[in-house]
């Protein structure tokens, strides 16, 4: 049997929308598998959205069995009740993954857009064009939510390329 590749989970988590992307690397080649988003009912309380966000993201792991998961890191821009509500999202995609006995690495959305656009302040457009282009695919128009969880499960995949170069 040849190389299977590796397949990685990206996940961009909030409390409203959480985006999923699941790609697989084959030889240096990156293909989609699938990608998403999850909408919470936001009428029910907050523990239930987070159980939402958890079973769902676990069906995916059980369905795809990715081999790791990369996660958009929390933030705090002016708002400390957001970045409250996007850690317990968080917290509820990574239980999900750990769960499943998959090593989750965070990386910060800047790092995401300067290992894909080469610009930390990169706009969205500019990301999600560089998505497709590495993805192969066009005229998507997913979600910001779903074309963040791609790009963060492609900076992983280009993480862990660069790390096995410097021989880490």
């Amino acid at each position: 049997m040849g190389n299977p590749g590796i397949v990685i989970i990206g996940i961009d988590p909030g409390t409203r929308v959480t985006g999923f992307g699941i790609v697989r690397e084959v030889s240096g080649q990156v293909s989609l598998v699938e990608a998403g988003t999850i909408r919470t009912d936001t009428k029910k309380p907050m523990c239930a959205r987070l159980g939402q966000i958890y079973v769902r993201l676990a069906e995916l792991i059980a369905s795809h069995k990715p081999d790791e998961a990369a996660i958009e890191n929390v933030f705090v821009a002016s708002n400390p009740s957001s970045a409250i509500k996007l850690g317990q999202a968080r917290g509820a995609a990574m239980a999900a993954c750990a769960v499943a006995g998959l090593v989750v690495s965070g990386y910060e959305p800047t790092k995401v857009k300067r290992n894909l656009v080469g610009a930390g302040r990169a706009d969205k457009s500019q990301v999600a064009f560089m998505v497709e282009r590495i993805l192969g695919v066009k005229n998507t128009k997913w979600a910001n939510d779903t074309t963040d969880a791609l790009a963060i499960a492609v900076c992983h995949l280009n993480e862990r390329r660069f790390a096995r170069m410097a021989g880490k």
